[in-house]
């Protein structure tokens, strides 16, 4: 027989959302219990992002979740656009009031919150995968199995969050005729490096070379993550190591600046897409972050919306359940999230295209697409209003 838990929200996924959405309403106390379909270290060991825009710290520091960003974090508040002949440092906090970035790797940042979590009574089931849900308009059930032993934990609850990515079940389990689906492949890929090297800088290097893109992001005192423009076919085993360094090398060049190597510990093919749901709830599944949307990883905006989007929804459910279950602020949440997830992929997609060589196979529209390139990039260089208007986007004060 399987075992029953009952409690008012069901979270599907432990990742940032999941465990950010978990201390919200255990602060407003609102009964909850998180499942996973992962260990705890496969949970840690698959956190990847790393920078925090100030819009996500501020909702930390209100619910008094920020002490570990804050005390290992770095401040950020420039970044550097690098060409072969010159380069242009781009000093976004001076331009939005002194607003910066905080880098704090993300498996970091999640297991922090995690132990927090945990310390203070909060239920975490690891290891248990989302088999079905069940809505039967009274509640909804969700049916989970243990990745080893088969056990079965069925979660009986009033609402269910789907924090559990763009494969798990929570997604699956929106009928298509209920959302609108909006999706967007890149005519190009990214090379992911994670490597054990000190940063070769204190500020993000967005580099644009006639080969390709490549970018240096900061992770911590010892590790950084690298990121090269590919072809959407390409492999990482025609990758090695040595090849990854002289294209890093050859792409980021500098005079008086040398990239600093170290031992490369990851290493991945993204393949460039977006993704939005319309709405992002059906009847009592609500969902937040990938489960609901995707966006490249340029700009850095994917943890940002996710750790968002369950600020938002905490403060949906707790106006609902404040107001006697009043159902009409149950349909605030997407209409909350969705303009800014919007803007956010509008920001990442302008980004993506000012930063990338077009891959486009005729001749004339390459032409056509490098010179609006040229366009944005030459805005960024001598409009200040493009600036600021860039810089508050960037940094999250959206």
């Amino acid at each position: 027989m399987p075992t029953t838990i009952r409690t008012t929200i069901a979270i599907l996924g432990a990742g940032p959302a999941g465990i950010v959405l978990a201390h919200l309403l255990r602060q407003q106390g609102i009964s909850c219990v998180i499942t996973d379909a992962h260990t705890r270290a496969e949970i840690y060991a698959r956190g990847r992002a790393g920078l925090l825009e100030s819009t996500t710290v501020a909702l930390l520091k209100k619910y008094r979740l920020d002490g570990p960003v804050l005390a290992r974090g770095t401040r950020h508040d420039k970044c550097e656009f690098r060409f072969p002949d010159f380069s242009m440092l781009l000093e976004y906090g001076k331009l939005v009031g002194n607003e910066t970035h905080w880098t704090y790797p993300q498996n970091d940042l999640v297991d922090d919150l995690m132990q927090m979590y945990l310390d203070d009574g909060g239920e975490i089931h690891f290891g248990y995968g989302g088999v079905s849900i069940r809505d039967d308009g009274d509640g909804i059930c969700v049916a989970c199995t243990h990745s080893t032993s088969g056990e079965t934990l069925q979660l009986e609850c009033e609402f269910v969050i789907g924090c559990d990515g763009y494969h798990g079940i929570a997604r699956k389990s929106v009928p298509s005729d209920a959302v609108t689906i909006y999706n967007k492949q890149h005519a190009y890929g990214w090379l992911a490096v994670l490597a054990e090297a000190p940063p070769s800088t204190d500020h993000i290097i967005y580099a644009l070379h006639p080969d390709g893109f490549a970018g240096h992001m900061l992770r911590s005192e010892k590790i950084s993550r690298y990121y090269l423009q590919v072809k959407l076919d390409d492999h990482v085993d025609a990758w090695d190591d040595q090849r990854i360094w002289q294209t890093l090398e050859r792409r980021l060049e500098k005079k008086d600046w040398a990239l600093t190597r170290g031992r490369i510990v990851e290493k991945r093919m993204l393949a460039m897409r977006s993704y939005v749901m319309e709405p992002m709830r059906h009847g009592r599944l609500f969902l937040a972050g990938d489960a609901a949307h995707i966006i490249t990883p340029c700009g850095g905006k994917g943890m940002n919306l996710a750790i968002q989007d369950v600020g938002a929804l905490a403060d949906v459910l707790h106006d609902y359940y404040a107001d006697d279950k009043n159902p009409a602020h149950l349909d605030r949440y997407s209409t909350q999230r969705l303009p800014m997830i919007w803007r956010a992929q509008e920001f990442s997609y302008s980004m993506l295209v000012m930063l990338h060589k077009p891959e486009a196979s005729d001749p004339a529209e390459r032409a056509f697409l490098q010179k609006l390139n040229e366009s944005k990039l030459a805005q960024l260089l001598t409009s200040e209003t493009y600036k600021r208007d860039f810089s508050r986007n960037y940094v999250g004060i959206i």
